[in-house]
């Protein structure tokens, strides 16, 4: 069992000596864990066959799942990517450093154990100072995804990955909460100025439009192979301490329908837990509650619904009822988290 250490990181010039080491344990094959603007990073040398198969192992995580390796800018992207097209060349000068996961044609370089087998590798550059510094240090490209075991809820918080990943990583660099809160999206670029959409994610469609001539949806999670498309397309995720089931509607709607279920779970002799926005929450009892923000604050809502998951390890029901939103915008994001973590069990009213 290792060592972890966590290092509260509240200067990028003050705590250089702890990102230089921070660095060093990458190239050294070792384990770290980094903010994001979207969900923190188990880090591992993306180049470095061994150092992304512990990853596998320190998050229980099937091996042909593939990894997203992260850079601290466009220039070095050339690191793992074979070909750079047009496409992707718009994406990145519009959407990068940010939320935005872009699938390349990887270098021989990258090992399979990066890719999950397949010829091409995924690659961002985070939105967060503190991330990008430490990419500097690190020098390669490196892995980096969710830092929590596997199935379980992306953390957003140091002390949420301290509860996964204590004595499996050598170094959590606490850079403070994650502001979006939901994995990045991830893109495939074709050849006619089109980008296809494999995992919805901070970067919305309508975002996505203003740069390329088309965008759509991919619904085929994996390859002929059976071997999933992009990371986390093909197991379960996402998942809470107890079953949930999750209602998208009007706030009286939502109300009326969870107090029906609420009723019938009360009755069955169940202790029910409340994922919902300020305004439904005024209508149940007050405990074993967690409130995100206001409704159709999407935000709010992503920025908070992994801790709100997470919630639920402390104080343990038997159901978790949540509230949903639509599926429009970073709407998208969110529900296809939220589907996930209820097991399909959601309710549009």
């Amino acid at each position: 069992m290792k060592r972890t250490n966590l290092v509260h990181i509240t200067d990028i010039e003050k705590d250089a000596a702890v990102l230089r080491e921070a660095g060093r344990i990458i190239r050294c094959g070792g384990l770290v864990v980094f903010p994001t603007e979207t969900v923190y990073g188990i880090g591992a040398n993306g180049l470095d066959a061994d150092a992304c198969r512990s990853i596998y192992t320190a998050k229980g995580r099937p091996s042909d799942n593939p990894l997203i390796l992260t850079v601290p800018d466009k220039q070095s992207v050339l690191q793992a990517a074979a070909v750079i097209t047009a496409t992707a060349q718009k994406l990145m000068d519009r959407f990068w450093p940010g939320p935005l996961t872009i699938i390349f044609p990887r270098q021989k370089t990258v090992p399979d154990a990066a890719t999950g087998g397949l010829d091409t590798v995924a690659l961002r550059c985070p939105d967060h100072a503190v991330a990008r510094a430490f990419l500097q240090y690190a020098g390669v490209p490196v892995a980096g995804p969710s830092a929590n075991l596997s199935t379980r809820p992306s953390p957003t918080t140091a002390a949420e990955v301290l509860h996964d990943m204590d004595g499996r990583v050598d170094m959590i660099l606490d850079g403070g909460p994650c502001h979006i809160g939901v994995e990045s999206t991830i893109v495939e670029c074709n050849n006619d100025d089109t980008v296809t959409i494999l995992r919805p994610g901070g970067v919305t469609v309508d975002m996505l439009q203003e740069v390329v001539g088309h965008v759509r949806i991919d619904t085929s999670l994996v390859t002929g192979k059976g071997v999933p498309k992009a990371p986390g397309m093909k197991y379960r995720h996402y998942a809470p301490a107890a079953p949930m089931m999750a209602v998208v509607g009007t706030v009286s709607a939502v109300t009326d329908k969870l107090q029906e279920l609420y009723a019938a779970a009360v009755g069955e002799g169940k202790t029910v837990g409340f994922l919902v926005s300020r305004e439904v929450g005024l209508h149940f009892p007050q405990e074993n509650m967690y409130i995100w923000g206001s409704h159709n604050d999407k935000a709010a809502l992503a920025s908070q619904l992994y801790t709100g998951l997470l919630f639920f390890d402390s104080d343990p029901v038997d159901l978790i009822l949540a509230e949903g939103t639509d599926d429009s915008g970073l709407g998208m994001a969110i529900m296809n988290r939220m589907k996930k973590a209820a097991g399909g069990q959601v309710i549009l009213l």
